[in-house]
């Protein structure tokens, strides 16, 4: 079960090098054919999905490793810390238990205790004295035997938790070289994937949907950010050399191959590829809106189909005039360039906050 999550990535933050540049315009039915997704050159979309999953699942498994091992050498130090008090204690205790001796043996004079009775002034007073002196030997012999046996089972106990804690820390060096592993995998699918964008934008032609596993989600509006995990870069209304006017949408700077959401209910109406935005899709929602998601590395969802609320319909990418992998998300009030206003003023107002 997934839930909407929205953490900021330590990534380089693009820009988009977009829109009004000499964008070609699209025809009606978006640049090319469309048939489902199929063959190989479909595979490496589903295979950056699953690896971007898998990388997920790993890091997350990961950094449960680490917080339990954290909390298990806390545990160990816990009990390092409780032994060596208790042995402390037990010199202590040994300590007192040698001064009594050595008062004993002064205070006798090494004669027998039947020799003092007699020789005492007051025999009664003397024997109330060696009672007390025999059950304060014997407090002590008590609490030097308690802390031994409290000694045995502390040295048991954090050997069990050094153990445990040894066990973690193999576990985690096994968890992160896994995690390695299909994040290196992941990084050359995802420039595969992105070289396949760039030869569907320059052909003009759209490769067609390709059809990704959606996971399970639990989101609680009805309205949700256009892709999980994300850092925001470019803004809406941003000037720069890269734009012949004001920046038109959101920049959400994100690794080639993250996928994109579809922030709310709608139909798509227009996917393109060529051009500045290069793989572009448009999705009407109710009350005349649109939102565009562009620079993408492949779709997922076809002309006309309806969409829901979080459903991948796309796969980010940095095709078009782009500088770096990111997702330019836009909110129009036409299909079309030209008629855009602030995207994160939008989500706001449907209560969600970027």
């Amino acid at each position: 079960m997934r839930l909407t999550r929205r953490h900021p990535l330590l990534v380089a933050v693009p820009l988009c090098a977009l829109a009004v540049l000499a964008a070609r315009p699209a025809d009606g039915k978006g640049d090319g054919p469309y048939a489902p997704g199929h063959g190989p050159e479909f595979g490496t979309s589903a295979q950056v999905a699953r690896l971007y999953e898998e990388a997920a699942a790993a890091t997350l498994k990961y950094e449960a490793g680490r917080r339990q091992a954290g909390r298990q050498r806390t545990e160990v130090r816990r009990l390092e810390e409780l032994l060596g008090r208790e042995r402390q204690e037990s010199e202590v205790l040994r300590d007192d238990l040698g001064r009594i001796a050595r008062s004993q043996y002064r205070s006798s004079g090494g004669l027998p205790l039947t020799a003092h009775l007699i020789l005492a002034d007051d025999p009664e007073e003397m024997m109330r004295g060696q009672h007390a002196l025999w059950k304060a030997n014997l407090s002590l012999d008590n609490a030097i035997e308690k802390n031994a046996r409290a000694e045995v089972r502390l040295a048991r106990d954090e050997a069990k938790a050094e153990e445990a804690w040894k066990a973690l820390e193999k576990r985690n060096k096994e968890l992160a070289d896994l995690k390695s592993g299909i994040e290196r995998k992941l990084e050359t699918a995802r420039w595969q994937l992105q070289g396949q964008a760039d030869a569907s934008v320059t052909a003009g032609s759209c490769r067609g949907a390709v059809r990704l596993d959606q996971p399970e989600t639990a989101f609680t509006g009805s309205w949700v950010a256009p892709v999980e995990t994300y850092a925001l870069s470019a803004s809406y209304g941003s000037g720069g050399a890269r734009w012949a006017n004001r920046h038109t949408g959101q920049d959400f700077a994100v690794p080639i191959g993250t996928p994109v959401r579809s922030v709310g209910m709608g139909k798509v109406v227009k996917v393109s590829c060529g051009g500045a935005f290069g793989i572009e899709i448009v999705v009407e929602h109710v009350g005349g809106y649109y939102t565009q998601y562009a620079h993408l590395a492949a779709v997922a969802v076809d002309q006309g189909e309806r969409v829901s609320p979080g459903q991948w319909i796309g796969q980010s990418g940095t095709s078009g005039n782009s500088t770096g992998p990111h997702l330019h998300f836009e909110v129009r009030v036409t299909p079309e360039m030209g008629s855009a206003v602030n995207p994160v003023s939008w989500l706001a107002q449907r209560g969600l906050t970027l």
